[in-house]
């Protein structure tokens, strides 16, 4: 466990002592959530994102560990193991490594090798490989066997080939030079399968193909594998110094021959050996190694995908609430109507109804007077609008019926707003839903959600199923175990870093707090349903299976709104309430008349309180939650206003500014919705007007954007778009970025990063295949600025 721990602080950039204290919190069954906001002192303040890898890499080097106890013990019993070994195995760093060592002495089917072997051809192998002058054909004589077949030269030969072909593959030193290599000058390449190019269509830019492997995106990677797995594309992987000419020797070959000292100095055997090793590459290790690569670059996209999503998601559940106020939500539809529900402050239903203001119906003014009695007899301020089918159609409604509400009642102030409906039809259908909701039709159930993810994002999101919300990049392509895992966590963190009102939540939300589960959750609800709300926190633990552990893990997390105790109410832990009560006794006050009172706090000295329950970092904490307390970290509210007019890709031209929502960041830049129904790409070269690394540097998921259309194709449904809008030197530039890229060949080798340390003029806008989005939008912006 020292070595572990080491192995991980290396890793992290922390001290074996944070690593060790983390580890031990976690054995004894402490949260991620709780370690990271009550145990600063023990873990010297590991935030949840190091926490969380820590705990991903200590999980996988004691599987590293176990694996190697197993190995170990396998080769032993063999009677195999070495001390040079066993210091080879000991110091692989990660599975793949530990595998190669282990591969001669693993158990496996009978090979021609090990045929080759049983029949007394070993000693014949071993001759020609160390003493290439023996002639093949004059000592293959020697070792004929008749009662094993082997009656003439040739068989002999090739049962001694077939040995060392083996035991060259199964070099592990050799495999990590070949593999090293492959990943430094490896080239992934794709073509279209013949005959399927319509088909493919969507995978065009990748249909002749190439690019480093060392330097291939995750979403690239991902897209080539798409298509292979659609029996689109070919996909393969390559030297970059291999010949053309399939019968000159390639660069494994070439690498293998070397590393055993296999040289051609006209010596008899010479022919034989190389033959050998030609054999080894392409039959038994160039397939094996390119798999193994394309592979591990599959892993590594995986990864990366994985980790847009949770950043993504994150941003999303940490959305702004409107904030406690009864609203209106609408889920659009043509044909099959407009559903409504009314929710009140607390997200209860109050009211539902199903209106046709569109086609093929187009009950316009009956659709307004169902709205505006609903308005009126709910009070409702806030009406919350999928932006599915019909969602503007639907917006003008909710224009009109502003207009008509302020003209009824002067003053009286409508407010409509965009929302993704993104996973409403998945909780609409849920479990949950239909318990929540057993007498409501399915797609009312919707149009509550959409009301309530304005409200409260968090709250309502929780509900659903992380990966069906849609913020992600090849989300169904990845390791659904792994996303599962990375996004659950996500939505654990933004859970407790909000904090749950224990008397309002759901049993979704009550799960996703540290230390609660699924029944125990249900166990609270069933509690608070038969004996009222919980009026102080220790109560919890009258809750069935909420025992002592539980209640140190979530009491801090969760809140008792106008309880008994103020201090329920805020994220100070219960054991943290006796350091509250001395800092009470210190300004001769109560703890009601401290909470909230900045003058008196800031009298307070920090060092006047430190003991052995509670440190310095502790009681900073709460001092700074005294001083705002149950402060919700989540930004001010804000929206998008979509441009009138501005409904299809049709309504789009070069040069508009419009306003919109940024829906999901990836690697190669940010999709904004800007109310046509299709999402545009501010590719990463327009996000800014300097050099942008990484497009979470400049936007993240939820922002309120401004944005220019450069490109439109109507035909793919794809949108260009610029957040850069007056640098007229960055037009300059991507006027002969765009030139450049028309004679560029698909192709070509990535751009050149921006050095470090230099000046920085613009960068030019990437040109990879995945991002062709924005490909030529430079030159018809610039077009379109000339016209002006």
């Amino acid at each position: 466990m020292t070595v572990i721990a080491d192995q991980i602080a290396q890793e992290l950039s922390i001290r074996s002592a944070q690593v060790d204290a983390t580890i031990k919190l976690l054995e004894e069954g402490a949260t991620i959530p709780f370690i990271a906001r009550y145990r600063k002192e023990v873990t010297g303040a590991l935030d949840d994102t190091q926490l969380r890898k820590l705990d991903a890499r200590l999980n996988y080097l004691r599987e590293l560990n176990e694996r190697r106890t197993t190995i170990l013990k396998s080769i032993a019993d063999q009677n195999k193991l070495t001390e040079a070994l066993r210091a080879k195995i000991n110091a692989a760093s990660n599975k793949q490594t530990l595998e190669d060592h282990y591969l001669p002495y693993k158990p496996k089917r009978r090979t021609k090798g090990q045929i080759a072997i049983e029949a007394g051809l070993e000693p014949l192998a071993e001759e020609l490989f160390n003493n290439p002058s023996r002639d093949p054909e004059q000592l293959a004589r020697t070792h004929l066997n008749p009662e094993h077949k082997i009656t003439d030269t040739k068989t002999a030969l090739e049962g001694a080939k077939f040995i060392l072909m083996e035991r060259f593959a199964e070099d592990a030193d050799l495999l990590a030079k070949l593999k090293d290599n492959l990943i430094e000058h490896g080239i992934v390449t794709s073509q279209v399968i013949e005959g399927e190019e319509a088909k493919a269509e969507k995978f065009r830019d990748y249909f002749d193909y190439q690019e480093p492997i060392s330097k291939l995106p995750s979403h690239r990677a991902l897209a080539l594998f798409r298509g292979r797995n659609e029996s689109l594309l070919n996909v393969s992987l390559k030297h970059k110094e291999d010949p053309s000419d399939t019968r000159l020797p390639q660069v494994g070959e070439r690498l293998l021959a070397s590393h055993l000292n296999i040289t051609a100095q006209g010596r008899a055997a010479d022919d034989w050996l190389n033959e050998v090793v030609r054999w080894t590459w392409r039959v038994k290790l160039k397939l094996h190694i390119e798999n193994e690569l394309l592979g591990r670059l599959r892993e590594t996209a995986e990864q990366g995908a994985i980790e847009v999503f949770s950043a993504n998601l994150k941003d999303l559940l940490l959305a702004a609430p409107a904030g406690d106020k009864a609203t209106m939500g609408l889920d659009p539809g043509l044909r099959s109507g407009v559903k409504v529900a009314v929710v009140d402050a607390t997200g209860k239903v109050l009211d539902h109804a199903t209106i046709y203001p569109h086609a093929p119906q187009k009950k316009w003014t009956d659709a307004l007077q169902t709205l505006a009695y609903l308005v009126e007899k709910h009070q409702i301020k806030l009406i919350s609008i999928g932006n599915g089918t019909a969602s503007r159609e639907t917006e003008k409604l909710s224009k009109e019926l502003g207009q008509y509400m302020l003209k009824k009642q002067s003053g009286y102030l409508l407010s409509h707003i965009v929302v993704s409906e993104a996973g409403a039809s998945v909780y609409s259908a849920s479990e949950f839903a239909a318990n929540e909701f057993p007498d409501l039709d399915v797609t009312i159930r919707g149009a509550v959600s959409i009301a309530r993810r304005l409200q409260d994002p968090l709250a309502e999101l929780v509900k659903i199923e992380p990966k069906a919300i849609g913020v992600g990049q090849y989300q169904h392509d990845v390791s659904q175990l792994q996303l599962n895992r990375s996004l659950d966590a996500v939505v654990e963190d933004c859970v407790n870093a909000v904090g749950v009102d224990v008397n309002t939540a759901s049993v979704p939300l009550l799960a996703r707090v540290a230390g609660l589960n699924q029944s125990i959750a249900n166990n609270i609800v069933d509690y608070r349903d038969h004996n009222g709300a919980f009026l102080v926190r220790k109560d919890l633990m009258k809750v069935s299976r909420l025992g002592t552990k539980a209640f140190e893990q979530c009491a801090g997390f969760l809140r008792i709104r106008n309880g008994n105790n103020p201090l329920d109410a805020s994220a100070v832990h219960p054991e943290s309430y006796p350091l509250v009560a001395r800092m009470a006794d210190k300004k001769k006050t109560s703890i009601a008349a401290l909470i909230g009172n900045s003058q008196v706090l800031a009298d307070l000295s920090a060092n006047d309180f430190i003991d052995e329950q509670s440190g310095e970092l502790t009681v900073k904490d709460v001092l700074t939650e005294l001083a705002k307390p149950g402060r919700d970290p989540r930004p001010e509210f804000k929206f998008a206003a979509f441009k009138e007019g501005v409904e299809t890709l049709k309504d789009l031209r070069p040069d508009m500014i419009l306003e919109g929502c940024v829906t999901n960041v990836t690697h190669f830049g940010a999709f904004v919705d800007i109310g046509v129904h299709q999402d545009g790409l501010v590719h990463i070269s327009a996000l800014a007007d300097k050099f942008v690394k990484d497009p979470r540097e400049q936007v993240k998921t939820g922002d309120i954007v401004k944005v220019k259309v450069l490109e439109v194709d109507v035909q793919r449904k794809r949108i260009a778009l610029s957040m850069r809008m007056h640098d007229k030197a960055a037009v300059a530039q991507d006027v002969r970025a765009a030139k450049a890229q028309k004679d560029k060949p698909q192709n070509a080798p990535n751009e050149q990063q921006q050095p470090k340390n230099k000046p920085k003029p613009r960068a030019k806008p990437r040109t990879k295949p995945a991002e062709t989005e924005a490909s030529s939008f430079a030159l018809a912006f610039a077009k379109a600025k000339a016209k002006k």
